[in-house]
């Protein structure tokens, strides 16, 4: 996969953007980088759209701007003169996906059967576009697509929303999903970027989906570690699970044998992807220890730690 289809996978949300007015194009680019998603297909349905994609991509070079529904070679080289660094089309149409893979164009064409997705696998694609997903029948239909092309990858776009986006992000054949829920029309005629800022923060919170695992209790030894777990299970019933390295308590405390990371002992926050959420992260400004990061037997990340402490605690990261 190239570099600009690994930066949308990690990202996992592409916020699909329909802009009428050019100088929307500026606001619009701060809202969304600020609220979390640094990229954004400017759809080729207006006039405005060849503009915007200049704008947005000189103004904001960490913003990954692509351009939408380009239907024509003369779009794709316009949309890419105007700083576009990917390309989506709502169908497979051979000519156009040749030319951008001769000049080395990223694009994700639409493909809504297992037609398409040879004749998308004949022209060199390890990417396409699914669309319009929830009408061409949704999850189900990209699962049953998804089994004798093994290889192939899709990006789904056309009623994905906040309610059913971690249940397409779930499969992993799904490099990240496309949608326009975050941008809200009627915000978006009363300029009001700052609610279309909070709606794509909340996009962002409800895919990584941030949630309390456990807290981690640092003992002097083996058997202050028992001392601890055993009162937690005396005092709430909390079930001891003895481990290699520590006791469970119930699923909320893990009291370790001997000191680790942090002074008074660790947090646990699990997410539902871990990849996203340290790509997300980082853009936050935090740091990772990938030294302590650990995997699965077939090499997924599993957990990992923050740098630093925060209280007196070291923080990590865990895979739901």
């Amino acid at each position: 996969m190239n570099k600009v289809l690994e930066e949308i996978s990690k990202i996992g949300i592409v916020p699909v953007i329909a802009l009428d007015k050019v100088e929307d194009a500026e606001p619009l680019a701060k809202a969304l980088i600020e609220g979390g998603l640094p990229c954004a297909e400017v759809t080729f349905r207006t006039d405005a759209a060849e503009e915007s994609i200049r704008i947005m991509a000189s103004k904001f070079p960490e913003l990954l701007v692509g351009a939408g529904t380009v239907l024509t070679t003369e779009q794709v080289d316009r949309a890419v003169n105007a700083g576009a660094k990917f390309i989506v089309s709502p169908g497979l149409n051979p000519k156009v996906v040749k030319y951008c893979v001769e000049k080395g164009i990223p694009v994700t064409p639409g493909t809504a059967n297992p037609s398409d997705v040879e004749v998308a696998i004949e022209l060199g694609l390890e990417v396409v576009k699914f669309f319009p997903a929830e009408a061409a029948g949704g999850l189900n239909m990209i699962k049953s697509m998804a089994a004798p092309y093994t290889n192939m990858k899709f990006m789904p776009t056309g009623g994905i929303n906040a309610t059913n986006l971690t249940s397409y992000l779930d499969f992993g054949k799904i490099i990240a999903c496309g949608g326009s829920w975050m941008v809200n029309k009627d915000m978006m005629k009363n300029g009001d970027f700052d609610g279309i800022k909070k709606l794509t923060q909340q996009a962002v919170d409800t895919m990584l989906g941030f949630e309390m695992k456990h807290i981690g209790i640092n003992a002097k030894d083996e058997a202050d570690a028992d001392g601890i777990a055993s009162a937690l299970n005396k005092m709430f019933g909390f079930e001891k699970k003895v481990g290699n390295s520590s006791i469970f308590a119930g699923t909320g405390f893990e009291v370790m044998k001997k000191p680790y990371l942090g002074a008074n002992g660790h947090v646990a926050i699990q997410t539902n992807y871990i990849n996203r959420a340290i790509y997300h992260l980082e853009k936050r400004g935090f740091e990772f220890d990938m030294d302590t990061a650990k995997y699965d037997a077939k090499g997924n990340m599993k957990a990992v730690y923050f740098k630093g402490e925060f209280g007196g605690f070291a923080l990590h990261l865990v895979q739901k």
